[in-house]
């Protein structure tokens, strides 16, 4: 029996001004989801970068006192790439993120700081589409992003957040989750796929520590962007999952 083809991509809609990420690692925007970040930049939109963490238990040579410090600035220097200026750690325990209140009052403060039209994270689901198992701090900080997001517009819960000046938020029109198996659209990245090669290598010693595949910044994300490009009529791509709110 023939398997039949995928459907193709929805673009994403683009008419919109200032975007949140909010990811739990360095690197996590950078596997996929820069080159779109690069486009959008490009157009003279502004993106704000939050790891929930700083990655220090990411490279398994350095102790987590060295490595995190080393890894804030590595992600610095890749946002600069593509036209991001702020970049914030919320500080959370890498590899022991914990979905729960904490989290989402988090994830809620950020959202009512920046008074975002979309926000962005990565995939959530349990797989990239098959055998390969997402990690548990990307599941946590996706579920938690998504009722964070509603969190920021309820002035009633975290009352707290009022208290430090946080006006309640419901201005999130939609949820992306960047890299989901269940993605029906996606972002042409075709014009700043170099972009979001150069904003990865600049992870230098976590790619040094990783080894594999996921080491080579072009080859792995050219795997990744043909695959949703073929699906969108384009060269390159990055998919998402849409979650619209409003």
């Amino acid at each position: 029996m023939t398997e039949q083809a995928p459907e193709p991509f929805e673009p994403v809609d683009e008419d919109w001004q200032t975007a949140v990420a909010i990811v739990a690692h360095p690197d996590d925007m950078e596997y996929g989801g820069a080159a779109a970040v690069a486009r959008w930049t490009s157009q003279g939109k502004k993106v704000v970068y939050v790891m929930v963490t700083s990655g220090e238990a990411g490279i398994d040579s350095l102790d987590p006192a060295e490595c995190g410090p080393l890894r804030e600035a590595e992600q610095l220097a890749s946002a600069r790439v593509v036209g991001v200026d702020t970049v914030e750690f919320l500080g959370h325990p890498d590899g022991v993120v914990e979905y729960g209140l904490p989290l989402r009052r988090d994830i809620a403060r950020v959202v009512r700081r920046h008074r975002p039209d979309i926000v962005i994270t990565s995939n959530f689901r349990e797989t990239y589409g098959g055998v390969f198992l997402n990690q548990a701090d990307h599941i946590a900080v996706g579920r938690a992003t998504l009722d964070g997001v509603r969190d920021a517009g309820n002035r009633w819960v975290f009352r707290e957040l009022l208290a430090e000046g946080h006006e309640p938020w419901n201005g999130v029109r939609q949820i992306w989750a960047a890299a989901s198996p269940d993605a029906k659209h996606a972002v042409d990245t075709t014009e700043h796929f170099d972009l979001g090669v150069a904003s990865l290598e600049e992870h230098k010693a976590y790619l040094a520590g990783l080894g594999g595949a996921m080491a080579e910044p072009r080859e792995f994300l050219e795997g990744f962007g043909r695959g949703a490009g073929s699906r969108l009529g384009t060269r390159f791509a990055v998919p998402f999952e849409v979650f619209p709110l409003s």
